[in-house]
């Protein structure tokens, strides 16, 4: 009897240090971002650098900060969805400036609003779950003044942030 018990105790350890998970780091576990490119409207296959570049969340009324504010050269972006809404909408602002006298926004402004479906996804004990959208669709008002002229939804589910899901056009 005096034998089997350190062999069990020994088994038991084993089997214990077996089960674990051999790392609790979590590498990949953020909510992914909406994947947007701008593309020249009279070259559809070319990317184009938007001049100025800002982009404010309308509810919360702040800048995004996954992007540099006002940037000159990009030509593809990453931006936030709201996962405790079915929509989100941003104001998309090129040549944005801050007028000299009033300090008030200048430049062209047009407010996108992207409708989704959320889906929670679980990615493992160390990262925990992260949510995924669906359906995306978006919506862009009718005015003489928009500088988007065409936008394009290549890829409705967002799982990741590796590839463009909208395509925007102007």
């Amino acid at each position: 009897m005096k034998k089997i018990i350190p062999i069990l105790l020994i088994l038991s350890l084993v089997i214990y240090v077996s089960s674990c998970e051999k790392d609790d780091i979590c590498v990949d576990g953020d909510t992914p971002l909406l994947v947007i490119g701008f593309y020249d409207i009279d070259d559809t296959t070319a990317s184009k650098d938007v001049p100025s570049l800002r982009i404010k969340e309308v509810i919360l009324d702040s800048t995004i900060n996954t992007i540099t504010d006002r940037s000159n050269n990009l030509d593809s972006i990453g931006i936030p969805l709201r996962s405790d809404a079915m929509t989100t909408s941003f104001a998309f602002i090129t040549n944005s400036a801050d007028d000299a006298d009033t300090g008030e926004e200048t430049g062209n402004i047009d407010t996108l609003t992207f409708s989704y479906t959320t889906r929670e996804a679980f990615l493992s004990r160390a990262c925990g779950f992260v949510m995924n959208f669906d359906n995306l669709s978006v919506t862009l008002p009718a005015s003489a003044n928009n500088w988007i002229q065409d936008i394009k939804v290549v890829q409705e589910s967002i799982e990741n942030s590796n590839n463009v899901h909208v395509k925007i056009y102007y």
